[in-house]
């Protein structure tokens, strides 16, 4: 994705949150994200997502996106919708660029806000939530899945939801592989390396016990539905 096509979305953010945002979320309070889990990044405000995984490895990446996953759906899911995918109420996150210059953009609004004609549309959360919660919630958001994403790889995985589910696995180890194939050809509307999608998830999951193939089977029926 080139700057020049980052910078017209952004212009589109602006005058779509403008002339469409009719839900107002001033009047929703903040709800506080834990974030103990995570590394100290120190109190000044960076222009860089320090958790991204080729900064920060694999663990903390993946700690950021549970953290942000949940910080998102209690403060950010009203308008920017479930799963980071906006109604049109809002701008689209997704697709904010997994660069500094996306993240330049994405912080700046965390921090400040966005108020017109003296009503707000969107709080400030900077001094509310802190910067660890801020980019915590930008590398969930960076993660999403691209729009149809997962829509050749469909039919394959509603098959191995339901060998899942029937708990009569031959090989886990197999299907494990094969998820990790799938999860790998996930793209992100962002340009971010990894998609969090639910292939990802339940490959991560997935082990040699009855309990770990119910609960990848589980991830795969909601996220699937979600996609239908």
């Amino acid at each position: 994705m080139s700057r020049n096509r980052i910078r017209a979305g952004l212009a589109g953010f602006a005058l779509l949150a403008t002339a469409t945002m009719v839900v107002a979320h001033g009047d929703v309070a903040p709800q506080p994200v834990n974030t103990d889990a995570l590394p100290e990044i120190g109190e000044e405000w960076l222009t860089e997502n320090p958790y991204r995984e080729a900064k920060a490895g694999h663990d903390v990446w993946l700690k950021a996106v549970e953290v942000g996953a949940s910080g998102f759906n209690q403060n950010c899911a009203r308008c920017h919708g479930l799963g980071a995918v906006s109604g049109g109420l809002a701008p689209d996150l997704r697709f904010l660029e997994a660069e500094e210059y996306g993240d330049e953009w994405f912080v700046e609004r965390f921090r400040h806000g966005y108020t017109q004609d003296g009503t707000t549309k969107m709080p400030a959360f900077g001094d509310i939530l802190g910067q660890k919660a801020a980019w915590a919630i930008r590398t969930y958001i960076e993660t999403r899945p691209a729009d149809g994403a997962l829509d050749a790889h469909s039919d394959r995985l509603h098959e191995v939801r339901n060998e899942l589910a029937s708990t009569k696995v031959e090989d886990p180890a197999a299907l494990k592989s094969e998820l990790e194939k799938i999860a790998a050809e996930v793209k992100t509307a962002s340009g971010a390396p990894v998609a969090d999608s639910v292939a990802y998830e339940a490959a991560r999951i997935l082990g040699e016990t009855p309990e770990s193939w119910k609960k990848a089977s589980e991830i795969l029926t909601v996220g699937l539905s979600a996609t239908e």
